[in-house]
This record gives structure tokens, sequence and C-alpha cells, in this order.
């Protein structure tokens, strides 16, 4: 049997790197799945490519209504949810002497505020049958990089944000398992974006320094990502809970 059969799963920023390549894997192995993004036309033609188990709405993850309303819309099409995976996320690079407080904010409230919306949600949808959160930290939650001051802040902060919630969860009863995902440096469009906006010269010596960093020699694709959020959706993972999986290349070890 596929390994989410009959799961109903949302997925934010799913139109495009890490949350796309999720809804691809669990619709693949029998989900039905909602993409959420602010992206409304890469949104769109994402999930035209995700055939009859896949949706697209839009959804700005920092604010609460929308949350209710995207729930409530998955409910109404599918009759609930089993799995949410955070994955919206922002980044950019500049040192804390750089850094503008309109970044600052814009980070921490998408990369942080966003799972804590999402999560305190679906726990209140969840309670009752269960359920498999994702949230997507990075190992630059749990190791600095000077150029990633607000990125480092709010990835460790889901990271330990995700624990707690997991202790509550796992304590009351509820079922409802909840990890953190830490992936490294992935090919997907967000680290190409933040290499894009550095200079040409201290972009291509920054992925160089990065790559060598990583003893398997490269970035990961976002399929491997993806497969790890799929194990830790399904109940292949029935005991997993208050984790970090680490996916990096060996970068951390």
């Amino acid at each position: 049997m596929p390994r989410v059969q009959d799961k109903v799963a949302l997925i934010t920023g799913g139109a495009k790197g890490l949350g796309l390549a999720s809804a691809q894997a669990l619709i693949a192995e029998g989900a039905r799945v909602m993409i959420t993004d602010i992206d409304s036309a890469a949104g769109e033609a994402a999930a035209a490519g995700l055939g009859t188990n896949g949706c697209f709405r839009r959804h700005e993850v920092t604010d609460r209504g929308q949350w209710d309303a995207a729930l409530d819309d998955i409910t109404s099409r599918w009759g609930g949810i089993d799995i949410l995976v955070n994955s919206a996320g922002v980044g950019s690079f500049a040192h804390i002497e750089d850094i503008s407080d309109e970044t600052w904010t814009r980070t921490l409230n998408v990369n942080l505020n966003g799972i804590y919306l999402g999560t305190q949600t679906a726990i209140a949808r969840m309670k009752g049958k269960g359920g498999s959160i994702v949230n997507m930290a990075s190992i630059e939650g749990m190791v600095g990089h000077a150029l990633l001051p607000a990125y480092n802040a709010s990835k460790g902060a889901v990271r330990m944000f995700s624990r707690s919630s997991a202790i509550h969860c796992a304590r009351s009863g509820y079922n409802i398992r909840i990890n953190s995902l830490c992936p490294g440096f992935a090919e997907t469009q967000m680290v190409g974006d933040a290499l894009a906006a550095l200079p040409p010269e201290a972009a291509q010596k920054l992925a160089v320094e990065t790559i060598g960093l990583v003893p398997m020699g490269r970035f990961a694709k976002p399929s491997e990502i993806a497969a790890c959020v799929l194990f830790l959706a399904s109940d292949e993972a029935s005991y997993v809970t208050g984790s970090d999986l680490v996916v990096d290349g060996g970068m951390t070890a």
C-alpha cells in the first residue's frame, strides 16, 4: 500500500522548491495535497502538474485568518487534515551590521511566526484523530553563519518551538507528532535568489566555499529533502516526535 494512502496534507511554500518537491512525493504515495503560497501564478502552475489529487490556494502564512480559511477549505474539499508541512520561508544574505529592520522582521515573521500560527491552528483540527506536522528548520538553526543572522535566529527558534509543541501533544494524548527537518543547502530557487542578490564574484566565492564544507561535495536535490518529509509524514515515523532530522550531506558532522 502507498505510504500515505488517503492522507490529506497542506504544504506551505508549495509553489516551488522543497515545498513543491514534498507535494510531489506525498501525492506519489497516495496523499491528497493542497499547496499554498503567496505567488499565485507559480502556485496555479505547480498545482496543474500535480493532477487531480493536488490543488492550490493563495495563503499568507503570517495571517491567522488566512490559516483558518485554508484549513476550512481543505476540510470542505477532503474532510480534514492529516499532515501539515510548514515549508514557506524566506532568506537573504547580510551580516549583522548591514541587515535592515524590515528584513529582520519579515524573516522572523515568515520563518517562525508563520510556523507558530500553522502549528497551533493544525493542532486544533487534528486533535481527536491525530496527525503529523513537519516544520522546515535548517542546519542554519544549528550552526551560525555570519551572513545569515535573521535566518539563523528564525530556524533555531523553529527547532525549539517544535520540540515544545511535540512534548505538549504527546503528553496530552493527541497522537499528533511534530518534528523539524533540518536540510543543508539545496538546489532551490530561494538559495539561487539569495546568491543572485550578491555581487557575482562574492556569490561564486560563497557557493564554492559552501560546497567545500559538504563532505558529499554537492548541494541536495529537492527530491532528497522531500523523501525525508515523506518519512516524517508517514506512519513509518510513528515513534518519532520532537526530533530534528538532519539532511545535509554530512556538513554538520
